[in-house]
């Protein structure tokens, strides 16, 4: 099992917006051989921000980089995107492979 998270800094007052694009969007993963499942995940509020992971888990690590390089991962990042200062800089992608 392969887990991909990335970490998002989403400025205060912009968390619903941020919600309703991640809700709405179609993510085309289910056309993705080796992948398992998805979640958003909202953890704890800042003063300045509020802290959300997307969770992925996938088969493989090779699943999940060759996601990245596919016509669904494409299609994905090119739908509607979050309005200017939603993010508190870029999100921190980390990764997580089960120990057997």
């Amino acid at each position: 099992m392969f887990i991909a998270m990335n970490r998002f800094k989403i400025a205060k007052g912009f968390e619903a917006g941020f919600e309703k694009i991640w809700r709405e969007r179609d993510t085309f993963l289910s056309e993705v051989p080796g992948f398992k499942s998805f979640s958003l995940l909202k953890g704890e509020d800042y003063e300045d921000h509020a802290l959300y992971a997307s969770h992925s888990v996938w088969d493989t690590r090779d699943s999940f980089q060759a996601w990245t390089k596919s016509d669904a991962f494409r299609k994905a990042h090119q739908q509607a995107s979050a309005p200017k200062g939603t993010y508190l800089g870029h999100p921190v992608l980390e990764t997580f492979e089960a120990i057997s």
